[in-house]
């Protein structure tokens, strides 16, 4: 439940700098627990995207200024267009798939891994990895998942990838160093040392709510808590997310009608109204969606 038009405040975007794709739709091959658009194998709400519709999206990004691109589902290695895409991708910016790891090919990471060291922009992995055992993490996210996403990063950082691992926070948070901790134990003993961590919150959307609550009726953003609060922690404020119905605010809400803004970027620029509890989460910790700067790339 939502405040009134009145009360809700509006963001206004400074700047297109981040455009998301939601590549493969709600199409997973695994259905996690805490999901917050509860992808699964079965869910077909929304479709994927083809080569020629991110063209046309490229194409529209550039006289917007648009400065990375970022590619989720789902799981975007379902569709079986994303390895061209991404290679189509970094002829315009920096890329980051979003991925859960368990579904990676050799023959698509050595097309990745050559097309990244020819462009003048960099490929990133984002592999979702909840919890630093297979005891905290498979209960979430499935049977065997640990293991098989574990052997992802493994293939990743042979190919000469990064790979930053997201964890959402499916433990106490007095918890987050000792499970930080064993992290890195874990991914170094898999050839990954000095590993990329970024933990996350857990979004009381979809699956998720099930699993544990949904958004009480008083964690929304008041206006109150907008004055000299910087707009750029919010992800409304810097990008807009692509599916096969048009252009959404962002990657969290596209099952929220209101987030739904225009069939072009352009008409997408409108201000949102951040009457959601998941803005309000945002609010919390920042933009959660975007890469933590931390783990950027050094240019040479």
């Amino acid at each position: 439940m939502s405040h009134s038009p009145s009360e809700t405040p509006r963001v206004a975007i400074s700047h297109l700098d981040d455009l998301w794709f939601q590549v493969s739709g709600t199409r997973c091959n695994l259905t996690c627990a805490h999901c917050f658009i509860s992808c699964s194998p079965h869910n077909h709400s929304y479709g994927f995207l083809s080569l020629a519709d991110v063209r046309t999206r490229l194409a529209e990004s550039v006289p917007l200024g648009v400065k990375e691109y970022y590619f989720t589902g789902g799981e975007p290695f379902l569709n079986p267009q994303l390895t061209d895409i991404l290679i189509e991708t970094l002829n315009y910016g920096p890329a980051t798939v979003l991925t859960n790891g368990t579904v990676l090919k050799d023959e698509w990471l050595e097309r990745l891994a050559a097309a990244d060291a020819a462009s003048l922009y960099s490929l990133e992995f984002r592999v979702s990895i909840d919890g630093c055992t297979a005891e905290m993490n498979d209960p979430v996210r499935g049977a065997g998942t640990f293991a098989r996403a574990l052997a992802g990063v493994e293939k990743l950082v042979a190919f000469g990838f990064l790979p930053i691992i997201t964890a959402a926070r499916v433990w106490p948070e007095g918890d987050d160093q000792r499970v930080l901790g064993e992290f890195v134990r874990v991914l170094a003993a898999r050839g990954y040392e000095r590993p990329r961590l970024k933990i996350l919150p857990t979004l009381k959307l979809g699956a998720e709510a099930q699993r544990t609550c949904g958004y009480a009726h008083d964690e929304r953003i008041t206006p109150q808590m907008l004055e000299d609060f910087d707009h750029r922690q919010l992800v409304c404020e810097h990008s807009r997310i692509v599916t096969d119905r048009g252009v959404h605010v962002c990657p969290i809400l596209i099952e929220s009608p209101e987030s739904l803004l225009g069939s072009s970027l352009s008409a997408a620029l409108a201000p949102f109204a951040v009457g959601h509890g998941a803005c309000y989460t945002c609010y919390q910790y920042g933009a959660i969606c975007a890469n933590p700067s931390s783990a950027a790339r050094l240019q040479e």
